[in-house]
């Protein structure tokens, strides 16, 4: 990439890192203020950048070093039978340690493919650009041609480098340089071409603390959402299981099921195979028949739907895939005109039992129970005969049709949280995105900020907060 090709390089996202840190900087309860004087960066997608610091290239300050390929084989005497890390061992959070392959490596590899604590690994393939900071030497482990390790001069921090990766890989200019309308590739040579901007060290290692901080407390809330949603789930799958097999009244006599799996369940419940209560077909629609332009849905065994111009069925029915990723889980229940792939199961035509009813009661246990016992062949497949004799608790019609009540009810509630999680997390994510950029391209000026001496959830902005405990805040 050339300087006139620099320029003329436009981010993808609608926010660039500009406009991100231009709201920060009127963002006074975060305490950011701009730099007193900018200057024209001389970059077209970067604008004005604070005084005293100065556009260029990775190249400039960093030194890059791409992988060896792989050696299964032993050329010489001196080679030596070696860990190495490949790209799957890079993550936005640290390199992982785990998986960690072999390959031959002669001693001059040895000495120019080392790893050492502050050494910066961008992934070449694949996800392009994803990278992470070593903490630590790796003594005796090097890294595959799916890597490129940056190492910095004594005026520039590859913390900092890190951070302008993410904030140029989040803005889509890593794709652009990559061409990723072919296969995208982050050579080393693309790599050092790559448009940087350098703040003085001093600052670049402030602004790199800063981040540090206050991403960290950002990946403290996302944590605790992320189990927020955990435990949702699985409160909302023991409540549907509970009153698909015990029933709503807690004072009602029980009896033994005979099922070890199942339990009591309610003494006046019938339990019986779904083949009594229901009939079992797949198919006949393979997924490269549907057509986009189609007006029927089309379920198809990855769990999702797509679209097609004819329908084999009209009425009321449930549906599971019958292998693939989705095998065994329950994930639609669906009344109407629609078509259905030949390897995904409809339960359909009910007897003594509502579909909604089976719909709740399937999807809480035929992927636990099923999958787990004797419902697979050898691959990940369910046999027609299992979920034939599937047993299957049926209330009276009346105690059915409350029980789906109530789980409606109760699922949307969970349903609503999980929501409410999942947008925090968002809206976090998106803050900490914006926070990084305009650091980095100095749209804040963080030189005077100073840690705090403990990290407590009482020091956490107070926007972070509303995103953490109500799922709205920050640009809501």
């Amino acid at each position: 990439m050339n300087a006139s090709k620099t320029r003329n390089i436009s981010f993808r996202n609608s926010e660039s890192p500009e406009h991100a840190g231009s709201d920060l900087r009127k963002d006074s309860g975060g305490g950011f203020k701009p730099y007193p004087a900018y200057k024209d960066s001389g970059v077209e997608w970067l604008g004005e950048v604070p005084v005293g610091w100065i556009a260029g290239k990775i190249k400039n300050r960093y030194t890059v070093t791409l992988g060896k390929m792989l050696q299964p084989t032993k050329k010489a005497e001196s080679d030596k039978w070696c860990l190495y890390l490949r790209a799957a061992n890079v993550t936005w959070s640290g390199v992982s340690l785990d998986d960690r392959k072999l390959m031959w490596f002669s001693p001059s590899e040895r000495l120019s493919l080392s790893l050492m604590s502050n050494d910066l690994l961008v992934s070449e393939g694949g996800d392009v650009g994803r990278s992470c900071i070593l903490n630590e030497d790796l003594k005796g482990c090097y890294f595959q041609n799916s890597i490129n390790r940056i190492r910095s001069s004594e005026k520039s921090s590859t913390k900092f480098l890190y951070y302008w990766i993410i904030t140029i890989k989040e803005a889509g200019l890593i794709d652009i340089v990559c061409n990723k309308s072919t296969i995208a590739h982050f050579t080393a040579e693309k790599v050092n071409e790559t448009p940087m901007i350098f703040p003085p060290l001093p600052e670049q290692e402030k602004i790199a603390g800063f981040l540090d901080f206050e991403t960290g407390r950002m990946d403290v809330l996302i944590q605790k959402q992320e189990r927020l949603i955990e435990l949702l789930k699985e409160k909302r799958q023991a409540v549907i299981s509970h009153a698909v097999t015990k029933g709503l009244d807690p004072d009602v006599p029980m009896r033994d099921s005979g099922i070890e799996w199942l339990g009591e369940v309610p003494a006046h419940w019938k339990v019986v195979a779904t083949s009594r209560i229901s009939d079992l077909t797949t198919g006949n629609k393979d997924t490269q028949d549907a057509k986009p332009e189609g007006r029927y849905p089309f379920f198809v065994r990855s769990q999702t739907i797509e679209a097609s111009d004819t329908y084999s069925y009209d009425g009321e029915g449930v549906l599971t895939s019958g292998d693939g990723a989705g095998v065994g889980k329950i994930f639609h229940y669906f009344a109407g005109r629609f078509e259905y792939h030949q390897r995904v199961y409809l339960f359909h035509n009910f007897r003594n039992v509502t579909g909604k009813y089976f719909f709740y009661y399937f999807r809480e246990h035929l992927a636990i129970v099923a999958l787990a016992g004797n419902a697979k062949s050898t691959v990940d497949s369910l046999r027609r005969p299992m979920l034939r004799e599937f047993p299957v608790c049926v209330p009276p019609l009346n105690e059915q049709d409350e029980i789906v009540e109530y789980l409606e009810k109760q699922t949307d509630r969970f349903d609503l949280a999980l929501h409410t999680a999942e947008r925090a997390i968002v809206l976090i994510r998106e803050r900490r995105t914006a926070l990084i950029s305009a650091a980095v391209t100095g749209k804040i000026d963080v030189r005077e900020w100073e840690p705090k001496a403990v990290y407590s959830e009482a020091s956490q902005p107070e926007e972070l907060r509303m995103v953490a405990e109500a799922g709205v805040g920050y640009g809501e």
